[in-house]
């Protein structure tokens, strides 16, 4: 054997030396990606799925939400388990079908507050605000850092008597939270816009902001083929009538092809102020340095009737209430998911559960919802194919009767419990649900087993 040398000796010196930097950079490394990120819900108001340029409307400009779909991945099939506001909302926070959280349209949901995701984040170190709509009862400003809940109008009448617009009020309470919130926390913000909601009270009903009147001047909206009184006669006989609220919305917007023009060019107008918002918001996090270490989720409470089935609002299992847009950016997405559409069932009860997995935090276990990061981050394959859709009557069967759906790509099985009807569509040649094949008996072994399946999925939602 040779002896050692004083050279010999010099290296193996220098050599564990390195091997010591070299462990404790990755362990500090390690520890720098493993640290809670921050978490921004970008929340929109009845904006469906394909009010976004991304995602081919020909005529709304979202520049910001476009750049955030091509930074991170969008979800084309996201839907909502109950198309309005309150329960939407409370399924967001909650993780839950209607069924098991009980906001029954404006009832406050009855989920314990350490079982939602705003809950759970500020239980374990998270800087926690809400900005803007709440719509679940009085606004619990205890349980938030930073709270600020108010909706209804769009225009605001400030302390000094001066008026505010809601979406540049919005901004302002989400900057100011962003620039004093503590340093040495990770954040959770979800600002939750009032817009593109109506202002129900008022006639002109969408009242954008003075500068944003130059867009859409020139611009001719296209009118939905099915916007007709022939696709709302084809509705159930309980629907098709003066009495129901959808249709005495639709009188309100778009009953004269003049009103129609103005109120979807006030409704862009609208949607685009909300990009701006965003595309603003986004940036003070990337001023700040912390953009990469931020999950941004873009999403909205339920869909939107554009005059489509002679109605307007939503509450209705059709593809334009129940199909909302969803843009998530992940800081650990990798390059060749950023930019991505996926076409999985997406549902809004599954983004408590992504929320808090993404902030390290176990989902407890009776939120219903997936972690949706499964898709993007492990490639998941064993996602539903299917989902419970649910939505309460409202006031009385004839304004709004309750509307129940086992919903699938291809195939759509409706059912009304007020009036013991059922309808099913072939999604796949009939996207715009007009012909009724409930009474086709070659879709008897189908509507069987939809039927059976409908029961099953319902029952799991409690």
């Amino acid at each position: 054997m040779k002896p050692f040398t004083i050279l010999t000796i010099c290296r193996a010196i220098l050599a564990s030396a390195f091997l010591v930097w070299s462990s404790a950079f990755v362990i500090a490394s390690d520890a720098a990606t493993e640290s809670p990120m921050n978490i921004l819900v970008l929340y929109a108001d009845d904006w469906r799925h394909d009010t976004l340029g991304v995602a081919g409307n020909p005529v709304v400009q979202t520049p910001n939400l476009d750049r955030l779909a091509s930074e991170g991945i969008r979800f084309t099939h996201n839907c909502v388990t109950t198309a309005i506001c309150g329960v939407s909302r409370a399924s967001l926070f909650t993780g839950q079908w209607m069924a098991r959280h009980g906001n029954r349209a404006f009832k406050p949901f009855e989920t314990p507050w350490n079982e939602t995701y705003p809950g759970l984040l500020r239980s374990n170190g998270y800087h926690v605000g809400h900005i803007g709509k709440w719509h679940n009862g009085k606004f619990p400003a205890k349980h938030f850092d930073f709270g600020r809940a108010y909706d209804g109008q769009h225009w605001i009448v400030q302390p000094d008597r001066s008026m505010i617009h809601v979406t540049q009020k919005n901004e302002n309470d989400a900057m100011e939270f962003l620039k004093t919130r503590p340093e040495d926390k990770p954040f959770c913000l979800t600002l939750a816009f009032f817009a593109t909601h109506a202002e129900d009270k008022h006639p002109l009903q969408f009242l954008p902001q003075p500068e944003s009147l130059k867009l859409y001047q020139d611009v001719t909206i296209p009118v939905p083929s099915n916007a007709t009184d022939e696709s709302f006669r084809r509705l159930p006989e309980f629907v098709a009538t003066e009495k129901n609220e959808g249709r005495n919305r639709w009188h309100w917007r778009f009953d004269s092809p003049e009103k129609y023009q103005a109120m979807m060019k006030n409704y862009y107008r609208l949607a685009t102020e909300v990009d701006t918002t965003c595309g603003r918001v986004i940036a003070e996090l990337k001023q700040q340095g912390v953009l990469d270490d931020t999950l941004v989720i873009f999403t909205t409470d339920n869909g939107y009737y554009h005059a489509e089935h002679g109605l307007a609002d939503k509450w209705y299992p059709h593809q334009e209430s129940i199909r909302v847009p969803l843009i998530i950016k992940d800081p650990r997405m990798k390059a060749d998911q950023q930019g991505l559409n996926n076409d999985q069932f997406t549902l809004n009860v599954d983004l408590a559960p992504t929320i808090l997995h993404a902030a390290g935090i176990e989902a407890p276990d009776t939120m219903q919802g997936r972690d949706i990061g499964d898709l993007y981050l492990s490639g998941a394959t064993d996602w539903r194919d299917e989902f419970f859709y649910e939505h309460p009557m409202y006031k009385n069967k004839d304004f709004i009767p309750a509307s129940e759906a086992l919903v699938r790509k291809g195939w759509k099985y409706f059912y009304w419990p007020d009036f013991d009807r059922e309808q099913l569509f072939d999604i796949n040649s009939d996207p715009q649900e007009e012909n009724d094949l409930i009474a086709d008996p070659a879709q008897a072994e189908r509507l069987a087993e939809m039927r059976s399946r409908f029961a099953s999925l319902k029952a799991a939602a409690k």
